[in-house]
């Protein structure tokens, strides 16, 4: 099941590329799909998903939107996503960051010159403010930026980040294409067991996450989670041992959870040492 990952970045080309992808490969592209589901899970309007996103939410809009549950929740979409059995292209998300440690996982940066990306804009928009477009560029890259350092901690333009970076300044949407099929059809990037098991295991940790999160007694606590083989591992420092006993069970209940190991340490738990 072939996956590609591509960053969205207003005017690259980076829609269009994903498109054609998504016809050669026979696969779905998402995208709008996502904001659907979070929106449900969060109790808010699509609208308000997307200005949050794009950076455009007002104050109010920000203030009332909760930023962990929506990095949470859009992960766990993600990887189900992409553990699905035919595939996907996945357009946006964070998912070329998601999804980096999958060996099969194309993950793929089109970009192309500010002016360009402006101009293509003013064309597509039908319109000559070259100020409110050029505006909306830099809110829509900083915004994209902001997201990526507070939920992965890595400058989103950095190259190492991608199996390959492609400028459509000097690269047209069907050599891009092309590019990143060869990609997809190596021997480096073909479909192992192993390779599935990762998938499955950030999924798995991704769900647990997102189950935290939404049990009202778990949802503000920080538990570290990692998955292996279905096993779940909680890590972290909670207040109480029932705090403690509420996470095992909240991970335990998710569908694939098999074992959960408790290293969660509970603040009431621990007994002074007197000498």
């Amino acid at each position: 099941m072939p996956i590609v990952a591509i960053t969205r970045e207003m005017g690259s080309l980076g829609k269009d590329v994903a498109a054609g992808l998504g016809e050669a490969l026979g696969l779905p592209v998402v995208y709008h799909e996502v904001i659907e589901h979070l929106a449900d899970r969060m109790r808010l309007r699509k609208s308000h998903v997307i200005r949050l996103l794009d950076g455009k939410a007002g104050l109010l809009e920000r203030l009332t939107a909760d930023k962990t549950s929506l990095s949470i929740f859009s992960a766990d979409e993600i990887m189900g996503l992409a553990l699905q059995g035919r595939g996907a292209v996945i357009r946006g998300w964070g998912a070329t960051h998601l999804l980096r440690e999958v060996p099969h996982a194309v993950c793929v940066r089109v970009c192309a010159p500010f002016e360009l990306r402006r101009q293509r804009m003013l064309e597509r928009l039908n319109t000559a403010d070259a100020d409110k477009v050029g505006d909306e560029i830099r809110t829509n890259d900083e915004s994209h930026a902001a997201i990526m350092r507070r939920h992965f901690d890595v400058h989103w333009s950095d190259s190492e980040h991608y199996d390959l970076s492609l400028n459509t300044q000097r690269v047209g949407v069907q050599e891009c294409i092309d590019e990143v099929l060869a990609l997809v059809r190596s021997a480096e990037f073909t479909e192992t067991e192993q390779s599935r098991q990762k998938l499955a295991n950030l999924a798995l940790a991704a769900g647990v996450r997102a189950a935290l999160r939404t049990a009202a007694a778990t949802r503000d606590l920080r538990v570290s989670v990692a998955c292996a083989g279905g096993r779940v591992t909680l890590d972290g420092v909670v207040d109480s041992g029932e705090q403690r006993a509420a996470c095992a069970q909240v991970a335990g209940a998710v569908a694939g959870v098999r074992d959960v190991e408790d290293r969660l340490r509970a603040v009431d738990e621990v007994r002074p040492r007197y000498h």
